[in-house]
């Protein structure tokens, strides 16, 4: 589990589920993740599986609480996507409730710090939808630079996306700027 000054990042518990599901048939939350409405039962098994991967490997798209009041506000984390084998890939999917709180930029900042200090990484991704300019506003807050364009697959369906990407090194300046 990771903390920040609002957030706790974790596995998902059993009470997280309905909320999980309502986010995940929210239309609008899914616009840019293949655009389909997913079921109760669909998005159990994501939070399984998050959990599984997240005992096997330390890393997963984990629950994210804020910590005032116990709310659940969404998911994100460190994950690995088909489309780029070779690097760990950052994301986030928050209820629409919670959009525009700075909630998503606080949650990926902690997942690069983990990224580049305990894994070591030498750099992490981030892919969206090409016109999902709220996400790409994200990636940049955190520091994360345009790398390239690139037609992705998810689901047996084909997307334009935008591919951001940060190294260690970048993160290390940009945090001993801001020190």
């Amino acid at each position: 589990m990771r903390t920040t000054a609002r957030l706790l990042l974790r596995p998902f518990r059993d009470d997280d589920l309905p909320a999980w599901a309502e986010l995940n048939a929210d239309p609008e939350v899914m616009r840019y993740l293949g655009g389909k409405a997913l079921s109760r039962a669909e998005s159990d098994e994501i939070a399984a599986a998050v959990n599984r991967q997240y005992v096997a490997e330390g890393i997963g798209f984990l629950a994210i609480e804020r910590r005032t009041d116990g709310a659940f506000l969404g998911a994100g984390g460190l994950t690995r996507e088909p489309w780029h084998p070779d690097d760990l890939e950052i994301g986030w999917r928050l209820a629409r409730a919670h959009w525009g709180h700075g909630y998503a930029t606080e949650a990926a900042a902690s997942w690069l710090a983990y990224a580049f200090t305990d894994l070591d990484l030498p750099r992490v991704l981030a892919s969206t939808d090409t016109p999902n300019t709220k996400s790409v506003e994200v990636m940049r807050r955190i520091g994360m630079t345009f790398d390239h364009h690139a037609v992705l697959e998810a689901d047996g369906e084909s997307f334009d996306a935008v591919v951001y990407s940060i190294t260690q090194a970048a993160w290390r300046g940009a945090v001993q700027d801001n020190v």
